[in-house]
């Protein structure tokens, strides 16, 4: 058995708000952000300031966040939807995703889960470029779902949760390499064919969906292709986002598709599931070049 541990951040954004604001940060790293500090550590992102050239856990949640000091009175209503029943779904989508991988006899080796959702700023590109909803979960233990909460990206939640949960299960089976190409595509495209098969094709993420494949596809897959060498994140990254959210970084335009990676990665593993007749549970745990080495002839079929 395992253990969800419900990290409720909407009762300290509530507590932020009548705060002063330059004590709000260093709350919120004690309520919220110190659960998950093992998995930022990991990541190699510094969780305190005097560690790391001034950049540090809020530098990194302020791409994507509202960060803590910035919390306004008119947040509030957003708070608001993140109440009692959110955090009830929520629970319930990680042990529904959780089961899919026990009943295929994929048993989780992580004892507890570590889980919270964080306030997305709709003015920022990683926001607002997937439709203001994202995920992290690829450390083993933790989940972080990020959102600007509303109608639709509430009714994501179950989804954005399966495609964590899938790959928090694949890396308590799968040594993480570092972040190649390779790996990247096929973990993305594993992540939304669960979602796929647990909720259906309409709660396939914007990531997917945005992207027209029947135009790009001879495009996406010469770039993915003859990039899969690549063996680390910094490198890889480009072409799993495309140029849209490489720019909002800072990055040059490579003439990379709106979430290149993400899109080649659905239709890869697609293909592998069909070809394989292996479940996509089963599928989770294999590494990218087990996988890959049974789809040779996907880069020059024409997927419809």
């Amino acid at each position: 058995m395992y253990n969800i541990k419900l990290i409720r951040s909407d009762e300290v954004y509530r507590q932020l708000v009548s705060m002063e604001k330059d004590k709000r940060n260093k709350y919120f790293k004690k309520k919220v952000l110190r659960e998950f500090e093992m998995k930022f550590q990991i990541q190699q992102i510094p969780f305190d300031k005097e560690c790391s050239n001034n950049f540090d856990i809020f530098s990194y949640l302020g791409q994507s966040h509202i960060i803590p000091s910035e919390i306004k009175l008119n947040d509030i209503d957003k708070i608001k939807e993140m109440d009692n029943q959110f955090w009830n779904d929520c629970e319930h989508s990680i042990k529904r995703a959780i089961h899919r991988f026990e009943m295929s006899d994929v048993q989780p080796k992580i004892k507890e889960y570590i889980f919270t959702a964080l306030l997305g700023d709709e003015n920022k590109p990683t926001m607002f470029l997937n439709q203001n909803y994202v995920g992290d979960g690829g450390i083993p233990g933790y989940i972080i779902l990020s959102l600007v909460p509303n109608s639709y990206t509430l009714s994501r939640v179950k989804s954005a949760i399966a495609h964590e949960i899938n790959h928090n299960i694949r890396y308590q089976y799968v040594d993480w390499d570092g972040g190649s190409l390779a790996e990247l595509i096929v973990a993305e495209g594993l992540a939304e064919n669960f979602v796929e098969s647990l909720y259906g094709t309409d709660y396939i993420g914007p990531w997917v969906t945005s992207t027209d494949w029947n135009k790009n596809q001879k495009l996406i897959k010469n770039l993915i292709k003859n990039n899969l060498s690549i063996n680390n994140i910094f490198e890889s990254t480009p072409y799993l986002y495309g140029d849209e959210i490489s720019k909002s970084y800072g990055g040059e335009p490579m003439g990379i598709p709106y979430a290149a990676g993400y899109t080649c990665g659905y239709y890869l593993i697609k293909y592998y599931l069909e070809k394989t007749k292996c479940s996509i549970e089963k599928a989770t745990i294999k590494s990218a070049d087990e996988i890959l080495s049974e789809v040779e002839a996907f880069w020059n079929t024409n997927i419809v």
